[in-house]
C-alpha cells in the first residue's frame, strides 16, 4: 500500500494533538465525514482533522487525518476556476490508469462529483512520504551531484510516461489527439480572456503567431501531463527516485513535446533569470539553482524516448503563453482575495517577461 502525495515537510508541520472537527477554508469536514461513512466506512468513524498543505496555484490540497490513517484530498481552488482547469474526474481516472505502470503515482481511493458534499467535486488518495522541492533553500544543500541526479531521475519518469501505450491502460479515449495543438492555442487563448482583468500588451500577438505556426504533430496520441515540472514531483534523495507524478488536472492525450517546452519554459526561461529568486513558481530550479540545463535535460530525455523533439522553440513559445495566462488567472484570483498561500502578490509580474520570452523563442528559432 502506498500513502497519498504530500510534501513531508508539510506532513510534518500538521496538527498532531487531541482531534478537532474544526474545518479549514475549503473543507467541510463534518460534511466528509458523513460522506465517508456511506462511501468508505472503513476511513470513517475516528473524528477528521484537515491541514491545507497547497493551495492557490493549483487544486487545493489537504493533509486529512482519520484516527491513524492519513489521506490527501484534492478539490478546485476557491472562487474564479477555469473551464475544465480542475477536473476532479479526470486526474482521478489518469492517477488509476497509471497505477500499473511504471509511472509513480499515488494510489487513488474515492472520488465524488458531487459539489454538494464540500462545496465542489473532491478525491481522496493514500499518502506518498517524499518531498516537494520548492525554493533554493531546499536545494542548495542538496549539492551539484544529487541535483543532476534528481534532474535526470525527473527526465527519466517523463520518458516513462509518455512511452505508456494509452490503449494500453484504459485511456484510448483519454483525449483528441488530432489537432491537439492548435485547441492548446486556442483554449488558452480562451482563458485568457476569460481571466483578462488588466492590458497585457503584446500577449495578444504571441497568441496570434502560435496559432499561425502550429507545427504537424508528429508525436500525437502521447499521454501528456499538462504541467510537468519539479515540483510537482514527490522525491526521495537518498536515494534520489521519483516517489510520485503529482497534479494531473491538465492530462490528456497530444503532443508529448507539450510537457517538455513547458518544462523548459519554467527551468531556462524562468529558472535562469532574476525572476526565478524568492518567486513562488521558480525558485530552487533551472541553471542559476545550479542544476543542469535545458539542453542536458533535453539530452537526458532524448536518450529514453523515441519522441522526435522536432520544432521545440513553438513548444518553447507555447509554454510561455501557457504560463503566462496561468500566472494572469493567479493575479486575478489574488485580487479579489481567492488565492491561499504567500507569494501570489508577485505572480502577476512574471505575465509580461514570459509574452516578450515567447515572441522572442518565435522569432528567433
Amino acid at each position: 500500500m502506498t500513502e497519498p502525495a504530500v510534501d513531508a515537510s508539510q506532513a510534518a508541520a500538521a496538527p498532531t494533538g487531541p482531534a478537532t472537527t474544526r474545518s479549514p477554508k475549503g473543507l467541510d469536514l463534518d460534511r466528509l465525514a458523513a460522506h465517508l461513512a456511506v462511501h468508505r466506512p472503513e476511513l470513517a468513524g475516528a473524528p477528521l482533522t484537515a491541514t491545507l498543505i497547497a493551495g492557490g496555484k493549483s487544486n487545493l490540497t489537504y493533509l486529512v487525518r482519520a484516527g491513524e490513517q492519513e489521506l490527501v484530498l484534492r478539490r478546485p481552488p476557491l472562487g474564479h476556476v477555469l473551464a475544465t482547469a480542475h477536473d476532479m474526474a479526470r486526474e482521478f481516472r489518469v492517477i488509476s490508469a497509471l497505477a500499473p505502470t511504471a509511472v509513480p503515482v499515488p494510489a487513488a481511493l474515492l472520488l465524488c462529483d458531487d459539489p454538494e458534499v464540500i462545496g465542489a467535486p473532491f478525491y481522496l488518495m493514500e499518502r506518498v512520504r517524499g518531498e516537494v522541492f520548492r525554493s533554493r533553500a531546499q536545494t542548495d544543500p542538496l549539492g551539484a551531484d544529487r541535483r543532476r541526479e534528481l534532474a535526470y531521475a525527473m527526465m527519466d519518469t517523463l520518458a516513462a510516461l509518455h512511452a505508456v501505450e494509452p490503449a494500453e491502460v484504459g485511456l484510448a479515449d483519454f483525449g483528441r489527439p488530432e489537432g491537439y495543438l492548435g485547441r492548446q492555442v486556442r483554449r488558452w487563448a480562451g482563458q485568457l480572456d476569460r481571466s483578462r482583468s488588466r492590458d497585457l500588451p503584446d500577449i495578444d500577438e504571441l497568441r496570434d503567431l502560435l496559432a499561425a505556426s502550429v507545427p504537424e504533430g508528429t508525436n500525437a496520441g502521447r499521454i501528456v501531463h499538462g504541467d510537468y515540472r519539479l515540483d510537482n514531483l514527490l522525491t526521495t534523495v537518498d536515494p534520489v527516485s521519483v516517489r510520485a507524478v503529482l497534479d494531473w488536472e491538465m492530462a490528456t492525450l497530444g503532443d508529448p513535446l507539450a510537457d517538455l517546452g513547458l518544462l523548459l519554459t519554467y527551468w531556462d526561461v524562468l529558472g535562469d533569470s532574476e525572476l526565478a529568486e524568492g518567486n513562488p513558481v521558480a525558485d530552487g530550479i533551472g541553471p542559476r539553482a545550479g542544476f543542469p540545463t535545458g539542453a542536458e535535460l533535453i539530452d537526458r530525455y532524448t536518450g529514453r524516448s523515441d519522441v522526435d523533439v522536432g520544432p521545440l522553440h513553438w513548444h518553447i513559445a507555447l509554454g510561455c503563453f501557457k504560463l503566462a495566462v496561468i500566472c494572469e488567472g493567479i493575479h486575478y484570483r489574488h485580487t479579489l482575495g481567492q488565492t491561499l498561500g504567500a507569494g501570489f502578490d508577485r505572480i502577476g509580474d512574471m505575465v509580461a517577461p514570459l509574452t516578450h520570452q515567447g515572441l522572442h523563442t518565435l522569432r528567433n528559432p
